[in-house]
């Protein structure tokens, strides 16, 4: 992990040689986590930087980089250095009350020593969340077709998707997809197909023409992703069950497993949830519905018919529940800890997030196939679902990371 950081100090130590004698060891340690100093004129802006403040006195030299910086980056967040001599700290509490002032965002990274681990990870910490503010800006999502009727509440003006998180809306006409699905290439149809049958201990009411179809949206859609770029895609799926009598559900899987987060429905806010995850935590994220749920036990029911295949423990091919139609991928998860969440509101800045663990999988025939009950043990209650809901879906992955999601959301979105 790279970054830059740009020093500033008066006085006594405005000389390189006294800088280097007095906080020398600081930069040593900096650099051993992949900082690179460099100055005002240096910085080229492509990677995250930091400020260091050596001294106080430094106020206004920062504040002026900052200014001249925010032109290029006006909604990055500053993150100053400081350290416990020559009013380092000081400096940076004045600057980033101004910056706060400003309605600019920010945060205070304090090294006790050049050699504070904890300080030291805080700033590999907080470098890892502007790279995925990087990472989100810097992505394109493909919109196929538009989001379905009911998503009432799940449509996002694209403008408002790239100001507030960063990604490029690409609008995608549904017919390019269904063009892209006449001539594929038979040995790819063939690899798919005895992947996703082979491995499944069960084959339900899919038939083998059925199976085959599915694989053809999956190789559709790749082709899209890989013809227009794009880092992610969601889909009107159920067009796909009404034009073509198939389902994008091992389609949607398949793409989360080669990296390419994936979202149904055309369900934009999901889709941004299921890409947030996956950078903030390395982890496969899994969107579904809250099917059912219980305000005294604060436990509730996720299902879906589709899920990443590598993050259960095993499954079986079932029909699409709504239409009995296509394929649905019945998936089993095992009991572990997991984080949910939801972003949403009309200016895309809510977030409803909670921990909990996994109680058990479910396999009943009036849901959607794939099913978890999850027991909420901190953070968003079940209740909060029925009096301020954000949407419809919900986003999963798996482990406990709450604190991590708050902190970055708090400082790159609120």
């Amino acid at each position: 992990m790279e970054f830059e950081y740009i020093t500033a100090a008066t006085g006594l130590l405005s000389n390189e040689e006294d800088q280097v004698r007095e906080v020398g060891n600081y930069f040593n340690s900096l650099n051993k986590i992949g900082g690179k100093r460099l100055s005002e004129d240096q910085s080229d802006n492509s990677k995250p930087l930091f400020y260091f403040l050596i001294t106080g006195g430094t106020e206004n030299t920062i504040l002026q980089i900052q200014a001249n910086r925010s032109k290029l980056l006006p909604t990055a967040p500053v993150c100053l250095i400081s350290h416990p001599g020559n009013n380092s700290l000081p400096a940076c509490l004045e600057v980033l009350a101004k910056l706060n002032q400003d309605g600019i965002k920010g945060k205070i990274l304090y090294l006790k020593s050049p050699n504070d681990i904890e300080g030291l990870d805080q700033i590999k910490g907080t470098l890892h969340d502007l790279e995925v503010l990087h990472a989100m800006k810097g992505t394109r999502i493909g919109l196929v077709g538009t989001a379905s009727d009911w998503l009432v509440a799940s449509k996002p003006e694209v403008k408002e998707v790239k100001h507030v998180w960063g990604p490029e809306v690409v609008h995608v006409d549904f017919y390019e997809l269904k063009k892209r699905m006449q001539n594929l290439n038979a040995d790819n149809l063939f690899q798919y197909k005895s992947s996703l049958v082979n491995n499944a201990i069960k084959i339900g009411e899919p038939s083998q023409s059925d199976i085959e179809e599915v694989v053809k949206v999956y190789t559709g859609l790749k082709q899209l992703v890989k013809e227009l770029e794009l880092d992610s895609i969601t889909v009107r799926c159920f067009d796909l069950v009404t034009d073509m009598k198939t389902t994008g559900c091992f389609g949607l899987s398949q793409l989360i497993d080669d990296g390419i987060m994936a979202g149904c429905e055309g369900d934009l806010m999901s889709t941004i949830g299921l890409l947030w995850a996956k950078n903030l935590t390395g982890e496969t994220p899994w969107m579904a519905n809250p099917a059912q749920l219980d305000e005294q036990q604060n436990r509730l029911w996720l299902a879906h018919c589709t899920v990443p295949r590598s993050i259960v423990k095993t499954y079986s091919l079932r029909s699409h529940f709504e239409s009995g139609l296509g394929v649905g991928i019945q998936g089993t998860f095992t009991s572990k800890p997991v984080t949910l969440l939801r972003i949403g509101g009309k200016d895309l800045k809510k977030l409803w997030l909670t921990e909990g663990n996994i109680i058990q999988a479910g396999f009943a025939e009036n849901l959607c196939r794939t099913q978890v009950e999850i027991e909420l043990t901190s953070g968003g209650s079940v209740k909060d679902l029925l009096q301020t809901p954000l949407g419809n879906h919900l986003v999963m992955v798996s482990g406990h990371h709450m604190a991590r999601f708050r902190s970055w959301w708090e400082m790159m979105i609120m």
